[in-house]
């Protein structure tokens, strides 16, 4: 029998590679490969990876299918948890356009997605706090605010800090159904700054693809986890052969690339960018998230817990002597 082929890496680089895993929170191989020549630098310059030159080589070069394989058993570990809180808003909705999700895929920066996520604890009763995701649809550019509850001046407010941080203009606004967005405030606010106002079709979440992506990479994996590094794929067509559908990727980059790569990006606003990528350190990012996330879990266990919702009464249904359904069953007819 032929001995197997001798493995090209070794188990001493296996802590490299998680760690890189980690500090990008936990991606997937192929997007993980993709930005591995530039995120093994960065973290052997700050310190944080101990490696020599032929092992940097070795991670630099490491296939997708490979970095899957070999992190099969950290991913394991990882639980998927979610629950939405949208319920539908009832005004204005004749006067905001309904746009469904392939309709901007030609959008310059600046058209924007949002939505909401619940922090609710597996208990909905009571108030908890939620968070707004802004996702630009051309690049990807992703920015994130809590507020307290789902009400109006909240998050209105949220949005309104949000849009002034963006490294770009906000250009056209895209939502679901929710009464915390489709109300007076913003529609009044967007048609003053002349921003394109949407909102999706009921029941359609394919119709938000983009937040809904952020929602889990940037929110539902830990509360308050950044993803400055981390590059996304977007989908360039799809095509369909009886029952299967066959999607076509671009190559995976980093929102910070597709905007700088841009030419419709402003040229201030690239070189600001540029300027704040240069300081980043995901090491040191990491190690602060860690710590702040650790300090919300522990203000969370503390608190009182939510209330429980009062258990419906069934006893009017356990009356041997209730006469309701008959009386109305077969009661004469008042029609004459």
């Amino acid at each position: 029998m032929r001995p197997g082929r001798a493995p090209v890496y070794g188990p001493d680089l296996q802590p490299a590679l998680v760690l890189c895993w980690a500090v990008l929170r936990a991606p997937a191989g192929k997007l993980l490969a993709a930005v591995m020549p530039e995120l093994v630098p960065m973290l052997r310059n700050e310190k944080a990876l101990d490696i020599t030159d032929a092992q940097v080589e070795q991670l630099e070069r490491m296939s997708a299918a490979t970095i899957d394989r070999r992190l099969a058993g950290e991913r394991a570990k990882l639980l998927p948890r979610g629950r939405s809180h949208t319920k539908p808003g009832s005004l204005l909705k004749s006067q905001i356009p309904i746009r469904t999700w392939a309709q901007w895929d030609d959008a310059v920066p600046g058209f924007v997605e949002i939505d909401l996520v619940g922090h609710e604890g597996s208990n909905s009763s009571g108030q908890f706090c939620f968070t707004l995701t802004v996702t630009d649809i051309a690049t990807g550019w992703t920015v994130n605010r809590s507020v307290p509850n789902k009400a109006q001046k909240h998050v209105f407010a949220a949005l309104q800090q949000v849009i002034s941080v963006f490294p770009f203009p906000v250009v056209g606004i895209d939502s679901d159904n929710g009464g915390e967005f489709i109300n007076n405030e913003l529609f009044d606010f967007c048609q003053e700054h002349r921003i394109t106002f949407t909102r999706s079709r009921p029941y359609n979440k394919n119709d938000g693809a983009h937040v809904e992506q952020k929602n889990w990479s940037r929110v539902r994996e830990l509360v308050g986890y950044l993803r400055y590094l981390l590059p996304q794929r977007k989908l360039v067509s799809k095509t369909r052969h009886g029952a299967k559908v066959t999607k076509t990727h671009d190559a995976p980059a980093t929102p910070y690339h597709r905007t700088a790569a841009d030419s419709r990006t402003d040229r201030k606003a690239a070189n600001r960018m540029n300027t704040e990528y240069r300081k980043v350190k995901p090491a040191a990012l990491s190690r602060q998230i860690l710590s702040l996330t650790g300090r919300l879990e522990t203000l969370a266990t503390a608190k009182q817990p939510a209330p429980a919702k009062p258990p419906v009464n069934e006893d009017w249904n356990r009356r041997p002597n209730r006469r309701f359904s008959n009386d109305a069953t077969y009661a004469p007819s008042r029609r004459y």
